[in-house]
């Protein structure tokens, strides 16, 4: 159906940013919104920020407002999540997600803020 592969990920200090992104591929004309998750070791998957693929819509978690923002380039069928002022909290594999005809995710990428 659709396929999602994250990428950016990697080991930062305090304070850094990284730009993670995620190429859809597939039946992405099923499409409709877009989200990044994170999930830290022993804890549940949470939402980090979601897009409406048409439309300025969006959201993000209360700890990472004015931190990290999210967007889609449509054309090249992939989403962003830039990650500034990063903090060792923030560490956590992040997942991309897409919802169409069904839930969709992506195998996760390491992001580890560490100095």
């Amino acid at each position: 159906q659709v396929q999602l592969v994250e990428s950016g990920g990697g080991l930062v200090q305090p304070g850094g940013s990284l730009r993670l992104s995620c190429a859809a591929s597939g039946k992405i004309f099923s499409v409709a919104t877009m989200g990044w998750y994170l999930q830290a070791p022993g804890k549940q998957r949470e939402l980090v920020a979601s897009i409406l693929t048409s439309g300025g819509f969006t959201n993000y978690a209360s700890s990472v407002k004015g931190r990290f923002t999210i967007s889609r380039d449509n054309a090249k069928n992939t989403l962003y999540l830039q990650m500034n002022s990063l903090k060792p909290e923030d560490t956590a594999v992040y997942y991309c997600y897409a919802k169409g005809v069904n839930d969709y995710w992506g195998q996760g990428t390491q992001v580890i803020v560490s100095s």
